[in-house]
């Protein structure tokens, strides 16, 4: 894939650099610190990637994506975490929130490398695995139907992110919803249930009740017609007793 970074600040290009140097599959055509000198880039050659930080001077990375016909893919790679929802809502592939690790931005690119593959003659680039050298091991890999291991919801006046692996359960609170996480704290969101349930499809998530959502992975036991999560005991709801068998207890999941 045909990449190029646009960051103005070098020390996140030399990262970046770096690591797209470790993936076979990725072809550094430049790395620029004026999102106008890579915009021209862009319009000129076949890029097929982007990684672009957001919070520039002269034209934003929001900007630059919305000035473009046709954008390549684009994974940002920003500090600032409120321009997720943005960032999402123009396609973006990724969205990396520095600082970030070789694991993290791997998974991004692999990512990128799978929405973009072409049918050609020649077989497409493989995925590849982090390098076994210094680095810690990587955590295992989502399978397909959990591709994302993270979502971003609106908590008072801040996008908080929110890991997946440590949500136990949701909980229709009148016009909310609690999440309940490994912390002793469950976190409020203003979102219907059945908001939650679509942004919550194919994670590893599965709605049990009108007031419950459930972690599949965190079912401790099942018995009459209900689950355990977190030592507490839930109902499965008659309207989602079939979906909940066949996904569940069938392990069509």
């Amino acid at each position: 894939m045909r990449c190029i970074a646009v960051d103005d600040e070098p020390l996140a290009l030399a990262l970046i650099k770096s690591y797209i140097e470790r993936v076979p599959f990725l072809q550094l055509i430049g790395t620029y610190d004026s999102a106008y000198e890579a915009l021209e880039v862009v319009q000129q050659q076949d890029i097929e990637l982007v990684f672009l930080d957001i919070n520039m001077p002269d034209l934003t990375g929001l900007q630059f994506i919305r000035s473009l016909s046709k954008p390549p893919a684009i994974i940002f790679t920003t500090a600032y975490q409120q321009y997720a929802v943005e960032g999402f809502e123009l396609d973006a592939v990724d969205y990396l929130l520095k600082p970030y690790a070789f694991e993290r931005f791997l998974k991004a690119v692999n990512k990128a490398n799978r929405q973009t593959a072409r049918p050609a003659a020649k077989p497409a680039a493989q995925p590849i695995a982090p390098a076994p050298a210094t680095a810690a091991p990587a955590a295992p890999q989502p399978s397909a139907e959990n591709s994302e291991e993270f979502i971003f919801i609106k908590v008072e006046h801040n996008i908080l992110k929110l890991n997946l692996k440590e949500v136990f359960y949701i909980e229709a609170f009148k016009d909310y919803v609690k999440i309940h996480t490994n912390e002793a704290r469950a976190v409020l969101t203003i979102k219907s249930m059945k908001a939650m349930e679509e942004m919550l499809e194919g994670k590893g998530f599965i709605r049990i009740h009108r007031s419950y959502i459930v972690s599949i992975e965190k079912i401790e036991s099942m018995r009459n017609n209900r689950v355990m999560v977190k030592g507490k005991s839930f109902p499965v709801g008659e309207n989602y007793k079939e979906l909940f068998y066949e996904k569940v207890v069938k392990g069509k999941i």
